[in-house]
């Protein structure tokens, strides 16, 4: 018996391993395939001058974080309201990301400021949203609405400052408030990546707290789980994730709304679980929309964020619909 529990417990040591070892070689290889794409075809990425490549290299590096961050920031936020149309764009906590970024660079605090009034604007809409939907409560369409107001609210603020302003830095945001990765240039891709890990390391730690919470708040309490605790760390980690997506890439919507439920609907499993996989799905698909994008649409560089717009709108609806055709 115990001889077998010991081959059983190698065999999944085995599997495990030769999945995380495809994992990373499907995301080389794909990750190899965007370093080629440029001036509307592909050559091979070693063929690249220096210049070149150090063009596109930080370029499919923001992808990666931002696809993940969004992405993971998704699951955790629709297992917290219990909502599969959560997204951080839709909620508001991407604007609110954003109104903090562009409050720091109006007042000239610097570049380091940028992340932590990414994270300030994020977490505050969180919680304002967290407890106006515990309060006045409206379900589906009252977390919709409330996001959407406060994503008109935020943005109304954003382009007034970006209007009365002169300061050159804040005119070329514009661009990068479409969700645009050729204007990464507010902080350094590798210091949002330590965001962004700080923030994934939050939400998979607690994961099983969020599992517990999906089955209900008095089930939850039964079981010895700190509701308000739990819901803390989800926002605070949801709000790392939308900084670090922020601040490089400003407001790309709908992404975490699409991949965490691609993701439920293929392979389900535990919310730590979803996050995880959704994080490296998300990666991916930014990486990929982003160098088709740039592939199809040359020599005009559409920010990222207008695609994943496009694609979103339907699926939203379609999301949106499947209550109501059941």
């Amino acid at each position: 018996m115990m001889g077998g529990q010991h081959g059983d417990a190698q065999s999944d040591g085995f599997r495990l391993i030769g999945r995380i070892v495809g994992i990373v070689i499907i995301s080389g290889i794909l990750a190899w395939f965007c370093l080629g794409i440029g001036m509307g075809g592909w050559q091979w990425p070693h063929s690249l001058d220096e210049i070149t490549f150090n063009i596109r290299f930080p370029r499919v590096v923001v992808a990666l974080i931002v696809g993940a961050s969004l992405a993971a920031a998704g699951a955790a936020l629709q297992a917290l309201f219990d909502n599969p149309l959560a997204d951080p764009s839709l909620i508001g906590t991407s604007g609110g990301a954003a109104l903090g970024v562009i409050m720091v660079l109006a007042l000239g605090l610097g570049s380091l400021s940028v992340p932590l009034a990414a994270f300030i604007g994020a977490l505050l809409v969180c919680f304002l949203i967290l407890t106006a939907h515990r309060l006045f409560g409206g379900g589906t369409m009252g977390l919709l609405v409330m996001g959407f107001v406060i994503s008109a609210f935020c943005g109304a603020l954003v382009s007034l400052m970006l209007f009365l302003s002169d300061d050159m830095v804040l005119r070329s945001a514009t661009t990068w408030l479409a969700g645009s990765l050729a204007e990464a240039g507010f902080i350094s891709p590798y210091y949002a990546l330590g965001v962004m890990g700080l923030g994934l390391l939050i939400l998979v730690l607690i994961s099983h707290r969020l599992d517990i919470l999906m089955l209900g708040e008095e089930t939850a309490v039964s079981m010895g789980i700190s509701v308000t605790s739990t819901r803390i760390w989800v926002v605070i980690g949801a709000a790392l994730l939308t900084s670090a997506a922020v601040s490089l890439a400003g407001i790309i919507g709908f992404l975490g709304m699409m991949v965490p439920n691609v993701v439920v609907r293929l392979l389900g499993g535990r919310r730590g679980r979803i996050i995880v996989v959704s994080a490296w799905v998300g990666a991916l698909f930014l990486m990929l929309v982003d160098g088709g994008a740039r592939w199809l649409s040359y020599p005009v560089d559409v920010p990222v964020g207008i695609v994943i717009a496009l694609l979103g709108g339907p699926f939203f609806l379609w999301l949106f619909l499947q209550p109501m055709r059941r």
